[in-house]
């Protein structure tokens, strides 16, 4: 698969090009270029990064090792808030207010912004780079007006109970599993978009309280993590109402789900 995408790559081409014509030759310069990009590959550079490019959501979204590449799991995380939120009933009173936290390349909320275009979006990360990298991917699939993007360090700034959702990919990876993380991820990928402490919990514990204070009284968390610390995740939100944790299509635990209390009026 990486050699084929690699192809496609050199000759500017798809998939039914590259198959359609069998016959085709490389110039001399296509085949020096085509053995560049396969000796990159062998030391372990992701393809994504050869590239520069990564399908998500039915986009295509600009890549470097500024940002994570984006992964088919991290779709169930727009799909719960999708179903969350158009099962709202009755419709909210103000325009859906969301924030994806840690946006990198803006996977999520560029697909967000694509489904629930009405929707007040906002993306917030700590790196320049990534954000940079978020703002071409606004523009490449023209949805620059529909989010906002902000630098910060998570929901540091945000006013209290002024979101519908916090949305957020943060890095969930343990130091203690470094070993166990494919070579290309720990080796290319940004270690502050992988790894978070020892257990891989110190930028969760963070941002659920900031989460917290962020979301409007009913406003709902929705945060991918991984199986090893999904029991600790659930942990931290046993406080919140309804928090539960959906599995992937592999049956690995993926995404945290909770409902931020509502107001007790007295």
């Amino acid at each position: 698969m990486n050699a084929e995408l690699l192809m496609m790559f050199i000759l500017d081409c798809d998939r039914a090009y590259l198959y359609g014509h069998p016959e085709r030759e490389l110039t001399p310069d296509e085949e020096a270029r085509y053995s560049d990009t396969l000796a990159k590959r062998s030391t372990g550079v992701p393809a994504q990064y050869i590239t520069g490019h990564q399908e998500f959501w039915g986009m295509d979204f600009i890549v470097s090792p500024a940002v994570l590449i984006p992964r088919p799991e991290t779709e169930h995380v727009i799909e719960e808030v999708l179903k969350l939120a158009r099962a709202a009933e009755p419709p909210a009173p103000h325009k859906l207010r969301i924030i994806d936290v840690g946006t990198g390349s803006g996977c999520i909320a560029l697909a967000l912004a694509k489904e629930l275009p009405d929707s007040e979006i906002h993306a917030v990360d700590i790196s320049p780079a990534a954000l940079e990298t978020a703002r071409a991917n606004a523009a490449r699939n023209q949805l620059a007006q529909l989010v906002q993007f902000h630098q910060g360090d998570l929901l540091s700034g945000i006013e209290p109970e002024s979101f519908d959702f916090v949305v957020s990919n943060p890095p969930y990876v343990g130091e203690s599993e470094e070993e166990q993380v494919q070579l290309e991820v720990r080796k290319f990928e940004p270690r502050v978009a992988v790894f978070a402490g020892h257990s891989g919990l110190d930028i969760i514990r963070r941002l659920v309280p900031q989460a917290q204070q962020a979301l409007r009284p009913s406003g709902w968390l929705v945060m991918e993590m991984s199986g090893t610390i999904a029991e600790q995740a659930r942990q931290l939100v046993t406080d919140w109402n309804g928090a539960h944790v959906i599995n992937d299509l592999q049956s690995i635990p993926r995404v945290l789900v909770a409902q931020n209390r509502p107001l007790v009026r007295q």
